[in-house]
């Protein structure tokens, strides 16, 4: 693995809340793994190991059980705008600023809604349907993956 990549990916995780990163390629395999803090800054340790040899699938997959399971909590409803990528997430163009959009306001397609830093990249996520934002889901400040809820249009 390229040394600036291995750099930029420890980088990534210490500036992050992700406490573990896992990277399989074709030359190996990087585990990066933040301690907890204790106080002082968590230092980061990494290891470098050869990728292993796939396993053989099971002779028998065990049954499952048939028991019906509770009804799981339902999700949103309305559209669901997910972040594009990882990042951290801030509803404003600047700490002081008023935020893109606040519940209840009606906004286009193509309007920004909020921005998602990824490596100290401010990126503006755009609204993918217009509507009335009806749910925030994400706190300021907070780190989001990728795929994560945002926001809920109806």
């Amino acid at each position: 693995m390229d040394l600036r990549k291995l750099k930029t990916l420890i980088d990534l995780v210490s500036e992050s809340n992700v406490s573990e990163l896992e990277i399989t390629e074709a030359e190996g395999k990087v585990r990066i793994v933040k301690s907890a803090p204790m106080g002082m800054a968590a230092p980061v340790t990494y290891t470098m190991a050869p990728s292993p040899a796939p396993m053989a699938a099971p002779a028998a997959v065990p049954a499952v059980d048939a028991t019906p399971l509770a009804a799981a909590p339902a999700g949103p409803v309305g559209h669901t705008v997910k972040s594009p990528m990882v990042g951290t997430f801030y509803r404003a163009a600047s700490p002081g600023a008023k935020p893109f959009v606040e519940v209840g306001d009606t906004i286009k397609e193509g309007e920004t809604i909020c921005i998602v830093e990824a490596m100290k990249i401010l990126n503006e996520i755009e609204a993918d349907k217009s509507g009335t934002v009806t749910q925030i889901l994400v706190q300021n400040g907070q780190a989001v993956e990728y795929g994560q809820p945002l926001y809920v249009i109806e």
